[in-house]
């Protein structure tokens, strides 16, 4: 081996894995407190261990799903509000796994940065433990890559791997039919989607994230990062009460592009846009960036960030049980013949 006087280090290189081990020793309390049973091992090997039977599954299948957060992160950097942007990432990944009928069981993310600053990837992993406890998932491991060359300055990026289970045959969706009522979920914002066109709509307007937003108490980069919401306990109770016959997460294609996708072939839905109040930030949206009904229909939420399709005679006893849950639930319309979305009304 070379003992030249010019001998290079790693860290010269702009890797420093003495930080790198920091990070895992500052995250491992808020992994630790995700904790559930079925995992038997987490952070600090080469691989995570899951007991299937010992999470109370019997015939098990398992569903998995990743995402990421998109340009969001983007907003979260400039601005330097990284304690939520990682419950987004968890959301986006378990809102979809709790569509199929699966309860998450654990979460693995991805890291990758120029340089590790400790205290900053402490706090968006924070987030993503946070996360994970709101939806009853464990956090038992993940990478953190930092790659100098490759992002610059503060830049990061984050995926997210989530992996649920259901017993054999409870998959969704199901059973779906003509007439079964739409009930939809309100959102808490923009969530995770559109946000290209959203940093476009304020570079337009001239705004600074720091500027107080228009439509909220507090600054315009603070109210668009309000995190995604998880829906995941009150979509299990639901699908557990029975009546469910499908859920849909409304991300990325709206309700025009995702409703269609847990609905069988040739039938479609009737949905009241007066049903519900388009959120103001939506409306500050739509305003700015004289954006057309149809294109926030497809673009964004427009505050429902979930449906579900049930039964209507259980439509009645299935809101009451979300609306107990802390939801705020919109009867939307209902399943019918014929494929495609009609819309009736405006958003108002």
């Amino acid at each position: 081996m070379s003992e030249g006087k010019n001998g290079l280090s790693y860290a010269q290189a702009g890797v420093d894995i003495d930080a790198g081990n920091a990070l895992v020793e500052a995250i491992k309390p808020a992994a630790k407190a995700t904790m559930r049973p079925g995992v038997m091992a987490g952070l600090g090997g080469f691989g995570a261990l899951f007991d299937l039977k010992g999470a109370g599954y019997s015939d098990p299948i398992l569903v998995a799903a990743t995402d990421g957060v998109g340009t969001k992160l983007r907003i979260a950097i400039d601005t330097g509000h990284l304690d939520t942007i990682g419950i987004d990432l968890v959301a986006m990944c378990v809102n979809d796994l709790v569509c199929q009928g699966a309860e998450p069981l654990f979460f693995l993310d991805y890291f990758a940065t120029g340089k590790l600053d400790v205290p900053a990837a402490t706090r968006i992993i924070t987030g993503i433990a946070e996360g994970c406890r709101l939806s009853g998932c464990a956090l038992i491991g993940g990478e953190t890559a930092e790659m100098p060359g490759m992002y610059e300055a503060k830049d990061f990026d984050l995926a997210g791997f989530a992996v649920g289970a259901m017993e054999r045959g409870a998959d969704l969706p199901s059973g779906v039919q003509a007439g079964d009522v739409l009930l939809g979920l309100a959102s808490d914002g923009v969530h995770s989607n559109g946000y290209s066109l959203v940093r476009k709509i304020v570079e337009r307007t001239g705004l600074g994230w720091d500027a107080p937003a228009p439509f909220a108490e507090e600054t315009l980069g603070a109210a668009l990062l309000a995190p995604t919401r998880l829906y995941v306990k009150p979509a299990l109770a639901a699908v557990r009460a029975g009546g469910v016959h499908a859920l849909a997460h409304i991300t990325g294609g709206g309700l025009t592009e995702n409703l269609p996708r847990v609905l069988p072939e040739g039938m479609g839905a009737e949905i009241d846009l007066g049903a519900w109040s388009l959120p103001s930030v939506f409306h500050w949206l739509a305003d700015q960036g004289g954006i057309t009904d149809a294109e926030m229909l497809k673009t964004f939420n427009a505050g429902i960030g979930m449906v579900l399709v049930v039964a209507a005679d259980q439509a009645e006893t299935l809101s009451a049980l979300l609306s107990e849950a802390g939801e705020t639930v919109h009867k939307l319309g209902h399943v019918s013949e014929g494929a495609g979305i009609r819309y009736s009304a405006a958003l108002s």
